[in-house]
């Protein structure tokens, strides 16, 4: 006997449409639940994806700034990038961190983790809070052109609830962070 939570989609083939050092699209012949022939399309990718909240003893958190070519157009996010799958994701954080905005942290808490777009791709994202932090010099990768702010986090929050923050780690990212605050389990570390 099946449950609800047994695959109903039958697979009857796949072709590879598309690959690149960083992702893999595959379009799958497949057999729909309803039981009619149809294709599905996904999109593999090889990293992990990574995002990191650093927060100070004051409550501020430091976004990056940069053009997003996919969406042309800027995005304020948190610091994120990529991590090799057989990499402990802790170690992409920390090495994001650094060279994105310089800061090194002595401790770091998995906030969240994530399916990006689950419905075309297999990404999953994995989120830390860094805290007790210090300061040094960002070595960019040159495919970055990067800005930094440093903000609150009620404004953080503010620019997700009006639509300022739109980039989905970081949107959740920020959300978990001020809820952990509202119920006092927020340490700054």
């Amino acid at each position: 006997m099946s449950s609800a939570q047994d695959n109903p989609w039958q697979t009857t083939g796949k072709r590879l449409v598309y690959d690149n050092p960083w992702i893999r699209v595959t379009e799958y012949q497949v057999i729909h639940p309803s039981g009619n022939p149809g294709i599905y399309g996904v999109v593999h990718f090889k990293n992990l994806a990574i995002g990191v909240i650093p927060l100070d003893a004051d409550g501020h958190i430091w976004l990056v700034g940069q053009y997003r070519y996919p969406l042309q157009a800027y995005s304020w996010e948190i610091p994120e990038g990529g991590g090799a799958l057989d990499v402990d994701p802790l170690l992409s954080a920390q090495r994001e961190l650094r060279e994105e905005t310089g800061i090194h942290a002595q401790h770091w808490q998995l906030l969240l983790t994530m399916h990006l777009s689950n419905s075309v791709s297999d990404e999953k994202a994995f989120v830390y809070l860094a805290t007790g932090l210090s300061y040094h010099d960002s070595d960019p990768e040159e495919t970055e052109q990067l800005q930094l702010r440093k903000l609150s986090l009620e404004a953080a929050y503010a620019e997700v609830l009006n639509g300022e923050i739109t980039d989905s780690i970081s949107v959740a990212a920020i959300l978990r962070l001020m809820l952990l605050k509202k119920e006092n389990q927020l340490i700054y570390g």
